[in-house]
């Protein structure tokens, strides 16, 4: 049996203009944004046994520092991070390093290196999930936090590189017609099977109306071949139906399922991401996007080149 909820989709529209009927309660301003980050990632062991795996750099930067610059540059002010044991260096990187900082001072060295490091005091905030139940779960757990608001939410091992930025051309497209709205990427239809699927409705140029989400179908079963890509803007009740959410695929609280659950009661629609996706949690997605990032470096692309030259021999 599959893991879905498939849903008849609401009255809204795509356009511009503002969906008929849509409460002002579901256009409020993106805040906040809440970081899962409490997985172990036993896919880059032993690498990751001391390190979380979203402080593994991709070049000079850990992936959880994209995923927050990416962020701020949305104009989200508040960062929720949902860790577990052994994911204090995720917040340590976001606070002030005393002696790094005065050791560069006196040395003349360039502070600007660490100014995306530096958060506003009270705009990073942290909560435990004590027992790793899925990404449902993890989202649940940062319910007090959120209250009463929309927010975005970001899977950090999903390097997403645009101009600008997915979560920006989310809030973009969130302005124009609020509600919940998940970014999405084309992959062949074999590849389906690995992630979640939305069934689409009406399309207006990037934004499409989506009728329906399924967790990992089979390739015969998927409505088509548009993926979630790790980026959500959702309103605040999603927590309420996360809190009797039943465990899905995987055995786990799927935050597909919560989703497909509000389809037809609020607008859900998907944009499709103008940019670049690598998949970070996996070894060769890694070694991928920090390639590609290399390559988009004035001050290594050249070296990097000849590098894969002599490799490739």
């Amino acid at each position: 049996m599959r893991n879905c909820c498939l849903g008849v989709y609401g009255n809204s529209s795509i356009s511009g203009a503002r969906p008929t009927g849509m409460s002002d309660t579901l256009r409020r301003p993106i805040r906040k944004a809440v970081f899962p980050v409490a997985g172990l990632g036993t896919r880059f062991l032993p690498a990751t046994k001391a390190i979380p795996k979203e402080m593994l750099p991709i070049i000079d930067r850990p992936l959880i520092q994209y995923a927050v610059d990416e962020a701020r540059e949305a104009g989200i002010e508040q960062m929720i991070f949902v860790t577990g044991r052994g994911k204090t260096a995720l917040i340590d990187h976001f606070d002030m390093a005393f002696e790094l900082e005065t050791t560069l001072r006196d040395r003349a060295k360039d502070m600007s290196i660490l100014e995306p490091t530096r958060l506003q005091p009270g705009n990073l905030v942290t909560v435990r999930q004590q027992v790793p139940q899925g990404l449902g779960h993890a989202i649940w757990c940062a319910r007090a936090i959120v209250g009463d608001e929309p927010f975005a939410i970001f899977l950090p091992d999903e390097l997403m590189i645009g101009s600008p930025g997915c979560m920006k051309q989310m809030v973009e497209a969130y302005n124009e017609v609020g509600g919940n709205i998940i970014s999405v990427l084309e992959v062949p239809h074999e590849d389906v099977s690995s992630y979640g699927v939305i069934a689409p409705g009406k399309a207006h140029g990037a934004l499409t109306e989506v009728t329906g989400l399924v967790e990992k179908p089979r390739v015969e079963d998927a409505p088509s071949n548009l993926i979630i890509s790790g980026r959500y803007i959702l309103q605040p009740q999603v927590m309420r139906v996360l809190e009797g959410q039943e465990k899905g695929a995987g055995g786990e609280i799927q935050l597909t399922d919560a989703m497909a659950r509000m389809i037809g009661e609020q607008p859900f629609h998907a944009l499709t991401f103008d940019g670049r996706r690598f998949d970070c949690g996996s070894k060769t997605g890694f070694v991928e996007a920090t390639l590609a990032m290399a390559l988009e470096r004035p001050d290594m692309a050249e070296d990097v080149r000849a590098a894969a030259r002599r490799l490739l021999g």
